[in-house]
């Protein structure tokens, strides 16, 4: 995947800007199914407040493992869970690689999440940054860990959906 151990060529770097992008389009059109694909089996996702992550303590607001607990989620959103629908949007910044290997890239991006309920003006629901793992697998590039770390202690309301 890598062809080098500190930079990567300009056909990897759009096929992770790729990855990037679908997430986000993803997301943003509530194609939940679609999400979970763009993970590894064993994956991490975890959104945590920047506190905690900063204080190196373990509570996160949505902390899922596996392919099996992101699918939950979704039985979740769809099934289960009583919310006012609302519209989310992402704006993610550029990557910043912080590490290449033969394995995986680990890269960091500053992100905003806006929402609209319907029939009511759009705030900030979300703002922060991540720290990822992206590694190539037989279907192209995937998260194997996404870590969401936002910057207020506060969220408004609930999550419901994943950012």
């Amino acid at each position: 995947m890598v062809s080098h151990m500190t930079a990567l060529s300009p056909t990897e770097w759009f096929a992770m800007m790729q990855l990037y992008a679908e997430y986000d389009a993803v997301v943003d059109a509530a194609h939940w199914e679609r999400w979970v694909q763009l993970f590894t089996d064993d994956c991490i996702y975890r959104v945590q407040p920047r506190e905690n992550f900063d204080r190196g303590l373990p509570l996160a607001t949505l902390s899922l493992e596996g392919k099996g607990m992101l699918l939950d989620r979704v039985f979740g959103i769809r099934e289960t869970l009583f919310h006012d629908p609302y519209y989310q949007r992402h704006v993610t910044g550029p990557p910043l690689v912080t590490k290449v290997t033969a394995e995986a890239i680990e890269l960091s991006v500053n992100y905003s999440v806006f929402r609209t309920k319907l029939s009511q003006p759009t705030t900030v629901f979300n703002v922060g940054r991540t720290i990822d793992v992206v590694v190539n697998t037989a279907n192209g590039l995937r998260f194997s860990r996404r870590e969401f770390i936002y910057d207020s202690e506060l969220i408004p309301n609930s999550m419901i959906y994943p950012i």
